[in-house]
């Protein structure tokens, strides 16, 4: 009997579990998303179209601050969560990776965009 009721709690224990990292990963491409929607928004503001490649380059970089902290602390979450033995550091390193990969792919669409026409 007790041998049951321990692994109910197991099981109960590892439902719960994989619930809260599920959330995680639901949140973290929240936070993604709402990132890449707040980086499209200033690709189409009307005064980007003006801007030279450099200025633009810079205005991402000043851009959409709470959503990049957001998308930064709900990834470094799920990462945590999905790879608790990582060694320290290496979730903020990857979570700032997607967030200059993000930041890069939008200038190279804006370079793109500028040279076409």
């Amino acid at each position: 009997m007790r041998l049951m009721i321990a692994a109910l709690v197991a099981l109960t224990a590892a439902q719960a579990l994989a619930d809260e990292v599920e959330d995680a990963h639901h949140q973290a491409l929240r936070g993604r998303d709402d990132y890449w929607n707040c980086l499209a928004r200033e690709y189409q503001r009307d005064d980007a179209r003006s801007m030279s490649a450099q200025d633009f380059t810079a205005d991402i970089a000043g851009a959409c601050v709470s959503e990049r902290q957001n998308f930064r602390v709900s990834l470094l979450d799920y990462l945590t969560q999905t790879f608790p033995d990582a060694a320290q550091g290496e979730h903020l390193a990857a979570a700032n990776r997607a967030i200059e990969r993000a930041q890069q792919d939008i200038i190279t669409a804006f370079v793109r965009h500028k040279a076409a026409n």
